[in-house]
């Protein structure tokens, strides 16, 4: 397809809107528009979110059966995100004293 169609009359507006719209995601146009986020589709963000959820549920076994203090997980960098994830500190961990083992087991049972 030739843009200068639209210059020639061959092409009308509403047709050139509609195939920018319908541009692919790894056009110039939909990486200009979107950035990062539009290399990635609605199962790149689930499976984001289903190794965050992993490291995290991971993460609190290790704490319960162990006496150690472990750092938190870090979640897995998305598009769009300005902020650096920062390093764990002891101040966003929990407390160990915020949960009793009697409602850890009511929890886990």
């Amino acid at each position: 397809m030739d843009l200068l169609d639209w210059h020639r009359g061959r092409l009308t507006s509403r047709r050139l809107a509609v195939l920018v719209k319908h541009m692919p995601r790894d056009s110039a146009v939909a990486q200009e528009l979107h950035g990062d986020s539009a290399d990635w589709t609605v199962t790149d963000y689930l499976l984001a979110a289903a190794v965050d959820h992993l490291a995290a549920a991971n993460w609190m076994f290790a704490s319960v059966n162990t006496d150690e203090d472990s750092e938190s997980p870090v979640p897995v960098p998305r598009p769009g995100d300005t902020e650096e994830p920062s390093e764990p500190s002891v101040a966003d961990s929990p407390a160990p004293e915020t949960l009793r083992p009697d409602e850890l087991m009511r929890f886990f049972a």
